[in-house]
């Protein structure tokens, strides 16, 4: 591999930013200091511009095996590196759904050729596959997922005696999707026959209303306690609501909680006023919710309720998000644009870029307890993205890199862009070019 010196940078790293050279070489970090003089293949001049570690985004949907008319690991790992991510952890809801040992190692073997980023792939649960779920190599595999709440694909998991000894018995991480369906079902159909009195269609501003805070708090607050009963390490995605931020302790460091939480872009950026003009682009499960829910939510980042922010990137086809509200999925796009909307709260003073790293970068590296990743260290793989806070760029369909080529941003001018990302050593993208002579590494676990 080529080695690399970035000159004159603006690190951030730990909760601080600092002038730095950084020399990379066969693919770690070898060296950080105020003034490297060495030899290197390539050289990158970063005055003026910002490096932050690789993202680390914990929730993906890449839509491969059996959509990928959706999207594939290739095209959306392509879009993640744009975005200044380096490493995902993709979700078992494909077509067949990775639900057996066998099938979870055939995504790896494909992102092995194809993904430009570095990837895990979680195995996912069922009501009755605990034996395959149990074989999980914890070293290998980021976590299992289990769907408390139906979404995309045909893999909830609400069986009583299962998810007890899922809980029971499951030493890995657990990471669930907390919605309850019996509530869900329940609002639909009143849903309905309210509209049908009225004469009028079900669209997606009643998502919210269907998809409420009761299905959430009530699911949320049942995985919790299970976690509790079992001493299970419980991580909870996408927390929509204010109601579910009193079930998470900020009282202790990250590394010692074993309930740990993520909130999503999308959440946090959009609220319900903009169903009216964005209708099924931003449905998604769980729904995106009120405007004081938005802001109770960025204030639970901020207070350390929540640990991680993720995207839940779930991209579908403009056609099948064109369709009547029943009938069209649930989730967007996001993964090539997360940081980009979480610099739009910086730029208006509502969080540091140390802070914005110590969600996206170094807190999933330690909630996933991931190897030699998430924060700018000697020693450490070498996965950083070079940011130009200058730049501006107004997003559409010819600079969208998902393969569905849509974003519910479209038409919006970003502020901040990537110069450069760097992938286990290796410049995966650098002025809107990729480059992929050398794929991603899967990443490992220190368990």
């Amino acid at each position: 591999m080529k080695s690399i010196l970035i000159k004159n940078g603006q690190v951030v790293n730990k909760g601080q930013i600092k002038t730095q050279d950084i020399f990379i070489r066969n693919g770690l970090i070898e060296k950080i200091d105020n003034l490297i003089d060495v030899f290197a293949n390539i050289e990158i001049d970063a005055t003026n511009k910002y490096v932050i570690p690789g993202i680390i985004d914990d929730q993906v949907h890449f839509r491969e095996p059996g959509l990928t008319h959706k999207a594939t690991i290739q095209t959306e790992a392509r879009a993640a590196v744009a975005g200044g991510v380096t490493s995902f952890m993709e979700m078992p809801n494909v077509n067949p759904p990775s639900v057996t040992q066998q099938l979870l190692q055939h995504k790896y073997d494909i992102a092995a050729h194809t993904s430009l980023a570095n990837y895990s792939f979680f195995m996912g649960a069922t009501n009755d596959n605990l034996e395959e779920v149990l074989k999980t190599d914890a070293q290998k595999v980021c976590g299992i997922k289990a769907f408390m709440g139906s979404s995309t694909g045909n893999m909830l998991v609400d069986n009583p005696t299962t998810l007890e000894n899922l809980f029971l018995k499951c030493s890995i991480l657990i990471a669930t999707h907390c919605e309850d369906e019996a509530t869900i079902r329940k609002n639909t159909a009143e849903i309905r026959q309210m509209l049908e009195t009225r004469d009028m269609e079900v669209t997606a501003a009643f998502h919210p209303v269907i998809r409420n805070h009761e299905s959430c708090y009530l699911s949320s607050h049942f995985a919790v306690e299970l976690a509790k009963k079992h001493n299970t390490r419980l991580h909870i995605l996408h927390i929509s609501t204010a109601e579910e931020i009193a079930l998470f302790d900020n009282s202790i460091p990250l590394s010692k909680k074993r309930i740990t939480s993520e909130v999503c872009v999308h959440h946090l950026y959009f609220n319900e006023s903009q169903y009216a003009t964005l209708g099924n682009l931003i449905k998604c499960n769980p729904a995106i919710k009120s405007k004081s829910d938005q802001k109770a939510l960025f204030q639970a980042l901020l207070d350390d309720r929540f640990d991680i922010i993720a995207t839940d990137h779930a991209p579908h086809t403009w056609e099948e998000k064109s369709k009547p509200y029943f009938d069209a999925p649930s989730g967007l796009p996001l993964v090539q644009h997360s940081l980009n909307l979480m610099l739009s709260f910086y730029f208006k003073g509502k969080i540091s870029l140390e802070r914005i790293v110590e969600k996206m970068c170094h807190a999933p590296a330690i909630c996933f307890q991931i190897d030699k990743r998430g924060f700018l260290d000697e020693g450490n793989w070498a996965d950083l993205a070079i940011i130009d806070l200058n730049k501006k760029t107004k997003v559409t369909t010819k600079n969208i890199h998902y393969k569905c080529k849509w974003s519910p941003i479209e038409g919006k001018i970003l502020r901040g862009g990537i110069d450069a990302t760097i992938v286990s050593g290796h410049i995966a993208y650098q002025n809107g070019q990729f480059f992929e002579e050398k794929m991603g590494e899967r990443l490992l676990f220190n368990r």
